[in-house]
């Protein structure tokens, strides 16, 4: 297991905290008080609890906050180096425009802000309001997402609003959406300490989720009736506390789930009065759904026994079995991450997993969940609930709907009709756009691209062309090298605003100190650039000079937009989010403690009162009411492979992922010395009889080399991916190491997710 990294990594931290004059030290030797602060962690999407500490208007340390909730005073190695990476040097301290030489040299605000506001009010005058686009982020608070947002649909009049949350959710939100009805996972952390079985699946929570890990093996410590089932073609460290430890072909594994749904119905196992109450079973022909019956999908299983998975998928029918066994009997709580939503059919892989929990009535109940992980700090609560990609629009509105338009049209205070009812370009064809000219000013907000798209020689290229790219952000990166414009940006603590983590919880994080040089929040810089916008009437007169000044004025407008929706969170005002650890939504009034549980009477306010109210349920009854008639769907999903299995020309799978050590792109963990030092460059994981034949050792340099590019990378020999498969994570930016030169591009049908996690490659030992 990776316990050693941990300890060092954790004793790092607390070195760098005691040097920087952490609590103990300064408490010792310092006469004044370090001012402590609530607030939350700047990583995954977790949420962890945190309270740091200032003096003399400097971070000077971080601990877990002991009265957080949900986690519990328990924070992960990367986030005690927070306060060093946010005071690290390398931080962009001013605006910077790219000259006739090439080069990026400092400019005034006024003239980066106008120079973006000339290109973009340029491109709209000329080329219509499709010709501009933003990509923006989960790292982003909410209300800067939902200005953002805000701007570009109802002020400019596009859809071509887009973030990176679509390169790592947007198969959980599709998968929560055909299933349920509505996106969003509906249990919380609380299933943790309830749960007798735990299924994960596609997720190194170990390493990526580290707290939810530690959750987990601390109910298994608790009580010995615990048992974990992890599904994963890679040895992670989850598999170190697996009691079943499936290792199914990357790319195969919905085959494994129907097999275990098929044992669930054939011995039994499935929740018979649940399934006929709460639950409607769909197909797909010629392309529209059809409602099918629980006969036509036993029927539908017969075809995937053990055995016949097994052979599909590679596993064996025996484990497969006891795996289908181990889940219904439950409480059975489901976790699962970029394993199965980055893939050309996420989005049936997600379905699947929610059919075993709706076969077995394994939802709705304490430690019985369905609930997909989030890799950002604000993807749930910043991207998906305030509607800020392509597709959708606020709290569960679609762009395709007119009286969903027509609502979000009055609350913005644009004219009707402005919001287009098409929806815009996803990720990998917006950037496909710029390439091609038909986008021409594109601005980018806190996220890398130019290191995290799949296929990246040919989105570089696009990103490095004609096109004007502007670009927001608080460290160099991948992305700022090719820039037009790059606009220093506040981070974490030197600005105000809220995250929602996994758990539906909203929370809010205090600006405590001042950001370097002259950098400013990606919230005033965004209404900086509305204002001018509106000046070169690129925008309607009055849009953007109204009453959203600050993040506090625009959170009384998102509680708002809130309000008749499954997102109910009106009793969460900007006071109240202060004094607490978070709240969890619907929460629709000051005195609702939030929900733990969604569709449960009882838990629910929304069963309560609102436009879901069912005064006929009794209290632990289940309804999903976002669907008309209340019912979740089991799907009947085909068995497909990848978009390109490996062949002879290519004949191994390349997967990508993270490390404990580092974050994304390793923007900012890298800029810690001490977490560089933990996991200094880039790695290529090859398996020993793999290694073997090809004359590798570890330390060697290999080529990894798709029929898209090529990256060299030193090898490590090691048990962990099976034979025939490969692992890279993707936070080095080293010369040759963009490992996202090779992945594919190619993406899910429903949830336009790309599948970073399988593409054929070729390897051998580098001539140099």
């Amino acid at each position: 297991m990776q316990i050693n990294r941990r300890d060092f990594v954790r004793i790092s931290a607390a070195t760098t905290a005691a040097a920087a004059g952490g609590p103990a030290v300064a408490a010792a030797a310092r006469p004044r008080a370090i001012e402590w602060h609530k607030s939350v962690c700047r990583f995954c999407g977790t949420g962890c609890g945190v309270q740091i500490a200032v003096d003399n208007g400097r971070l000077v340390a971080l601990r877990g906050d002991p009265e957080h909730p949900t986690t519990k005073g328990l924070v992960c190695a990367k986030s005690l180096f927070l306060p060093k990476i946010v005071h690290s040097p390398t931080r962009l301290k001013y605006p910077m425009i790219r000259n006739a030489a090439g080069e990026l040299e400092r400019a005034t605000w006024d003239q980066a802000m106008d120079l973006v506001a000339d290109k973009f009010a340029q491109a709209i005058r000329d080329h219509g309001a499709d010709s501009v686009a933003y990509y923006g982020s989960g790292q982003a608070l909410s209300e800067e997402s939902y200005y953002a947002n805000r701007l570009f649909k109802g002020g400019i009049g596009t859809n071509n609003v887009e973030g990176n949350p679509r390169l790592c959710m947007a198969s959980a939100v599709g998968g929560y959406v055909t299933t349920f009805s509505k996106d969003e996972p509906m249990g919380c952390y609380d299933d943790i300490d309830a749960a007798n079985t735990f299924f994960l699946i596609g997720s190194n929570t170990a390493e990526c989720h580290p707290v939810i890990f530690d959750r987990i093996m601390a109910r298994k410590q608790s009580n010995r009736r615990t048992t974990v089932i992890c599904v994963d073609p890679r040895k992670s460290p989850v598999q170190t506390i697996a009691d079943l430890y499936l290792q199914p072909k990357p790319g195969y594994d919905l085959a494994l789930l129907h097999a275990m749904a098929q044992v669930i119905i054939e011995e039994k196992r499935y929740d018979e009065a649940f399934v006929a109450q709460h639950v409607n079973f769909k197909t797909v022909v010629d392309g529209k759904p059809l409602a099918v019956g629980f006969d036509d999908y036993r029927e539908f299983l017969a075809d995937w026994t053990p055995e016949k998975a097994g052979a599909v998928c590679g596993v064996n029918p025996e484990s497969i079995r006891e795996a289908a066994r181990l889940f219904a009997s439950g409480p059975t709580t489901s976790f699962w991450t970029m394993g199965l939503n980055q893939r050309v059919h996420g989005v049936w892989a997600n379905n699947l997993v929610h059919n075993l929990h709706l076969l077995t009535g394994q939802i709705g109940k304490p430690g019985a969940t369905p609930f997909s992980l989030t890799g950002q700090p604000n993807a749930c609560g910043g991207v998906r609930d305030t509607g800020s990609l392509c597709h959708i629009l606020p709290y569960g509105r679609v762009v395709k709907k007119a009286e969903h338009r027509a609502q979000m049209e009055a609350i913005w205070g644009c004219k009707p009709g402005t919001i287009q009812p098409k929806p815009g370009l996803n990720t990998i064809e917006m950037f496909k756009a710029l390439g091609e000219g038909k986008i021409k000013a594109m601005l980018v907000l806190t996220t890398n691209p130019g290191q995290s798209l799949p296929n990246l020689n040919k989105h570089r290229k696009a990103m490095a062309g004609d096109s004007f790219l502007v670009v927001l952000d608080a460290f160099p990166t991948e992305t700022t090298k090719i820039a037009d414009v790059v606009l220093p940006a506040a981070m974490w603590t030197e600005k105000s605003g809220v995250f929602g983590m996994s758990e539906r919880r909203y929370q809010y994080q205090p600006s405590v100190v001042t950001p370097p040089g002259e950098a400013r929040s990606d919230y005033a810089i965004l209404v900086d650039f509305a204002r001018r916008l509106e000046a070169r009437g690129a925008i309607p007169k009055g849009y953007a000079t109204g009453k959203l000044s600050t993040t506090d004025d625009c959170w009384e407008e998102m509680m708002q937009a809130s309000k008749d929706t499954a997102y109910d969170f009106r009793g969460m005002p900007r006071e109240r989010l202060k004094r607490e650890r978070g709240v969890r939504w619907p929460a629709p009034t000051v005195d609702h403690p939030g929900t733990a549980r969604r569709y449960v009477k009882g838990e629910d306010p929304l069963l309560d009162s609102g436009p879901y109210a069912d005064a006929s349920l009794e209290p632990g009854d289940v309804k999903f009411y976002a669907a008309a008639d209340g019912k979740a769907n089991i799907w009947l999903r085909p068995v497909v492979g990848p978009a390109e299995p490996p062949d002879a020309e290519y004949p191994f799978v390349l997967s990508t992922g993270r490390v404990l050590e580092h974050w994304h792109t390793g923007t900012m963990t890298r800029a810690a010395a001490e977490l560089r030092r933990a996991q200094p460059e880039a790695f290529v994981e090859i398996h020993p009889k793999d290694a073997k034949a090809l004359g590798i050792r570890t330390g060697d340099r290999v080529d990894i080399e798709s029929r898209r590019g090529r990256s060299t990378i030193k090898a490590r020999v090691v048990d962990m991916p099976q034979p025939g498969m490969v692992f890279v994570p993707f936070h080095w930016d080293d010369e040759g190491s963009l490992i996202n030169e090779v992945t594919i591009d190619a993406y899910d049908p429903g949830s336009k997710q790309p599948e970073f996690k399988i593409c054929a490659v070729r390897l051998s030992k580098a001539k140099s």
